[in-house]
């Protein structure tokens, strides 16, 4: 695996909590979407246990020339069976064509899963969408060189910016695709598992601080603790650089006190 030395962009991997609960759009062809329509993080205990749901489908929408690697995937599976009860996983995926935009919004992203999300919840499967977009996320600040690599914006649904992924990936022939791609769909499905403090309670407080729009310090939804997964110094290069640079090139993994507060949610 190629190690992540030389990442020549501030990486900004995203929580976004803002609803787009759309209530209009909760039944498409006799499907019942509510259910996968709650806020992020809502759905972390059935995620981690078999106590409403024992199997899990993963539906990857992916536009043409963007699918993910197949590695990637199987890290991710693997990731998934280490950290829940799921008795079993399916992947179906889909090629969908361009949106045909220069970024792309949260709200426009939604709009995509409403018009291509075919898995839903049913009796004992829960659904995860993930959609692999073609352009970059209109947060990305090209004064500052800070990028989005993903966000999760409901209960079962994430994005991945796979241009962004692959653009960052052709800078260096030091930067592997799937170790960036599996780094940030386990960093994202940590937040769909609520973490941190997004839906799964802190066993022992480890979250950390921002600021928000207007100044005040608030909980980050990250990790404090040094080199975690969902450690806040992943939101930057320099910070994965090291970290990754650190463990020989091995991914992020979770720390003890992410690991606790999942198995103390209904995780392994």
């Amino acid at each position: 695996m190629k190690n992540f030395s030389a990442l020549l962009f501030a990486v900004l991997l995203v929580v976004s909590c803002s609803s787009t609960d759309d209530s209009t759009s909760e039944q498409k062809e006799g499907t019942n979407k509510t259910s996968n329509l709650q806020g992020s993080g809502d759905s972390a205990n059935e995620i981690l246990s078999n106590n409403t749901y024992s199997k899990l489908a993963l539906e990857i929408v992916y536009v043409e020339g963007f699918r993910p690697n197949d590695a990637s995937l199987a890290n991710f599976t693997d990731f998934i069976n280490d950290i829940t009860f799921k008795n079993e996983i399916t992947t179906t995926y889909k090629q969908v064509s361009s949106p045909n935009e220069e970024d792309l919004t949260i709200e426009e992203i939604a709009k995509l899963e409403t018009d291509n999300r075919t898995v839903y919840n049913t009796d004992d499967t829960l659904a995860i969408y993930i959609y692999f977009a073609d352009a970059p996320s209109n947060n990305d600040d090209k004064e500052t060189n800070s990028v989005t690599l993903g966000a999760v914006y409901r209960n079962t649904s994430m994005v991945i910016y796979e241009s962004t992924i692959k653009d960052l990936a052709a800078k260096s022939a030091l930067v592997s695709e799937t170790s960036v791609e599996t780094a940030t769909l386990q960093h994202e499905l940590g937040h769909l598992m609520g973490l941190v403090n997004l839906g799964t309670e802190m066993v022992h407080p480890h979250e950390g601080e921002t600021t928000n729009d207007d100044g005040e310090t608030v909980g980050s939804n990250h990790c404090n603790v040094e080199d975690c997964l969902m450690n806040a110094k992943l939101e930057f290069g320099a910070g994965m650089k090291k970290m990754l640079i650190a463990s020989k090139n091995g991914l992020p993994t979770l720390d003890a006190e992410c690991l606790a507060d999942l198995k103390a949610n209904g995780g392994r």
